[in-house]
């Protein structure tokens, strides 16, 4: 396989399933080569995909594979990862955060032990990976760092449901922003990428609702946007919170119906922190 990844290493966190795995398996059909990096090593009997069925599809795509498990709480699983991917492929070209906890509570009700799990699998994972993938970074030709949080929409509407949440995730974004300009001079590209509808997922499913997942896309939009970003010159596009929709209208893709979970499922949701 051939195409503007091909040849490049793409660390994914999170990847054994959802907006993850679809991401390796896009990227992989370029010919990347795809560091899958999860803590699902193992079947699990609720939730489908581990790294290894995920390496098994990259390799069908045409992508090499390299399933490694990771727990990105945990600093030295962190630093393995990114000496495996360094062993393996030689070097690091792009970063993706897409490793998430999802909790839709009110403050009032969420046990602050989950809070913490909020924070270190959201907020803090995205700077223990950026940091230790740093030296690697620093030596691809263009490099980048993306990730899966929202533009910061502070409508009240937003902060009142489920602000622990809300404040992990708005904490990811500005740590890329702050990223993106202490980085900029080491031409690291360093971005947010977020669904403008519901995808989905299992975490919709289970998290949201199942209901929705009629009015959903599928995660290919999602995987679709994030190759657009990392191929694009890394001093062109770098320090932006992107929605999918728009990145792929920027570059001049219209046809969004293609990736309607239902095509008959009515008006799609839009995700949280999307104003229409």
């Amino acid at each position: 396989m051939s195409g503007p990844l091909k040849g490049r290493t793409i660390l994914i966190t999170g990847a054994s399933r959802g907006i993850g795995r679809e991401i390796a398996v896009r990227a992989a059909a370029d010919g990347a080569n795809i560091v899958i990096a999860a803590k699902s090593d193992a079947r699990h009997p609720k939730l489908p995909g581990t790294i290894h069925s995920v390496a098994e599809d990259v390799r069908r795509a045409g992508g090499h594979a390299l399933p490694v498990r990771l727990d990105v709480r945990d600093d030295a699983s962190i630093a393995g990862v990114i000496e495996a991917a360094k062993d393996r492929f030689g070097g690091l070209d792009a970063v993706v955060n897409n490793a998430g906890a999802i909790r839709l509570a009110p403050a009032a009700n969420l046990e602050m032990k989950r809070f913490d799990l909020l924070h270190q699998i959201n907020t803090r994972a995205l700077l223990a990976v950026a940091k230790a993938a740093l030296p690697l970074l620093e030596r691809s030709e263009n490099a980048h760092i993306l990730s899966m949080s929202p533009p910061l929409n502070l409508d009240p509407r937003w902060l009142a449901p489920h602000i622990p949440y809300t404040v992990t995730k708005y904490g990811m974004t500005l740590l890329a922003m702050g990223l993106a300009e202490e980085f900029r001079g080491r031409r690291i590209a360093v971005n947010t990428l977020w669904p403008r509808t519901t995808i989905a997922t299992a975490a919709v499913e289970f998290e949201v609702g199942s209901a929705f997942m009629d009015r959903s896309r599928t995660a290919a939009i999602v995987a679709d946007a994030a190759c657009l970003i990392l191929q694009a010159p890394a001093d062109t596009l770098t320090g932006q919170t992107l929605v999918d929709e728009e990145i792929l209208r920027r570059y001049g893709h219209t046809d969004f119906d293609r990736y309607r979970h239902c095509p008959t499922g009515g008006t799609l949701a839009l995700d949280l922190y999307v104003d229409g």
